[in-house]
């Protein structure tokens, strides 16, 4: 099972830091990943990291192209385009 880890800044750090923010992450990575753990940047800038063990890389990829996905993301104020995806290990 591979780990992930996603990086991308936010709009608002403690909104996106918040117990309902990180409840919304929690469930949309749940049919797909386990162990998933949220960071914020010890520098105090907006950017994040997303760690989870992936179980359904197929199944993540396919849901995160949705427009659901997208919806949420920007209603937890995730700045879309500064996202980056790395995987840990081999190709």
């Amino acid at each position: 099972m591979p780990r992930i880890v996603i990086t991308h800044e936010v709009k608002d750090v403690e909104a996106w830091a918040s117990k309902p923010s990180m409840d919304a992450l929690q469930g949309a990575f749940a049919p797909f990943a386990t162990d998933t753990v949220a960071y914020t940047a010890v520098d105090g800038s907006n950017r994040i990291a997303v760690s989870a063990n992936v179980h359904d890389m197929e199944g993540m990829a396919a849901f995160s192209s949705t427009p659901e996905a997208a919806a949420n993301m920007e209603k937890g104020g995730v700045i879309v385009s500064t996202m980056v995806y790395h995987i840990e290990g081999d190709r």
